[in-house]
């Protein structure tokens, strides 16, 4: 395992982090759950992200058992705020209040006294930005949170709470966590320059682009039973966008590609986002541990330029680049 610094701060991360999205309290069992977590841990990964929504909260209490006896200072514990936990008014958003109380959550279900890095899930359109950055400095403060990051915003979003923190003389946002991929390349206009100038690193997810670049969806044939495009609890919505026959057939010519490199087709989609230096770790999900064990061969993987070149030429068209793509829904339907 390699390891990073996170943007410009001083912690160090593992390159490869472990994410818990669609798996844990949810798609897999609680006891596999924890062995791909021990698993982890075995392999070098030293950074763990959740979500207070993940599996409505679930997710969080199966990883801090997971984590339970490991020594708190080995490893860094990243979790999310933002979308509804609960059926109240001000279970959502990013609002003094509902800030406030997730994190107190939060650090009860991970059965932690801290949180490494707490993001901001989603931008939130309705609370005043400088209530949001204020009630995150004050946990900081607080010692409940050791840094602040975000997931999801866009580079002018970003920007302005940079400009507040400022002003003020909040700790600033030190990370970034946006979908990257081969196909969804949509930081890289905006985002990831704003990023480097600010000292801001990019914690990336679904760098397979939901599974579609681990080459097993074949064009013109269904997907493979119990899979994620056919598992509407896992992703299968997001998988859609990208079960075209075209992307389908791209990725089997991208095989060639990977086995040159001595990478299997999952290996070389998180090696791609790991040549990006303004990204600090890539996200893996797991629903058992020899899936882990396989995507963590992609770390410390340097693909050539000529490598990087004919990644480029069999994907052509196919990348998303626009950064319009990159928003954030209102909270309230």
């Amino acid at each position: 395992m390699e390891y990073r610094r996170l943007g410009n701060s001083g912690m160090y991360i593992s390159e490869i982090a472990y994410g818990n999205w669609i798996t844990h309290g949810s798609q897999v069992e609680q006891e596999s759950a924890i062995a791909c977590v021990k698993t982890a841990l075995d392999c070098g990964i030293t950074t763990f992200d959740t979500a207070d929504v993940y599996a409505k909260t679930k997710a969080e209490t199966v990883l801090g058992k997971a984590l339970k006896g490991v020594r708190r200072e080995s490893y860094e514990l990243f979790t999310k705020v933002y979308w509804p936990t609960g059926d109240g008014k001000n279970d959502r958003g990013l609002s003094r209040k509902h800030i406030m109380e997730s994190c107190n959550s939060s650090l009860k279900r991970l059965n932690t006294d801290h949180i490494d890095l707490y993001q901001a899930h989603r931008f939130d359109y309705e609370t005043p930005l400088e209530e949001t950055l204020t009630a995150f400095n004050d946990l900081i403060r607080a010692g409940k949170v050791n840094y602040i990051g975000v997931s999801e915003w866009t580079a002018n979003e970003i920007a302005a709470a940079l400009k507040i923190q400022d002003e003020r003389g909040y700790d600033r946002l030190i990370s970034s966590q946006p979908q990257y991929s081969m196909l969804w390349r949509v930081i890289e206009k905006e985002v990831v320059p704003l990023s480097e100038r600010e000292g801001i690193g990019q914690i990336v997810w679904s760098p397979i682009a939901q599974g579609a670049l681990t080459g097993k969806y074949l064009p013109g044939k269904k997907a493979p039973a119990g899979s994620r495009a056919t598992d509407k609890k896992s992703g299968a919505d997001m998988i859609s966008r990208w079960m075209r026959d075209d992307v389908l057939t791209a990725v089997q010519n991208l095989r060639p590609v990977a086995e040159e490199a001595g990478l299997t087709l999952a290996q070389l989609a998180v090696a791609w986002v790991l040549q990006n230096k303004n990204v600090s770790a890539a996200i893996i999900g797991a629903t058992k541990p020899s899936q882990v064990k396989e995507n963590v061969k992609a770390a410390g993987v340097v693909l050539s330029t000529e490598t990087l070149k004919k990644i480029d030429k069999v994907l052509g068209k196919l990348p998303e680049t626009d950064p319009a793509l990159n928003v954030s829904p209102n909270p309230r339907p």
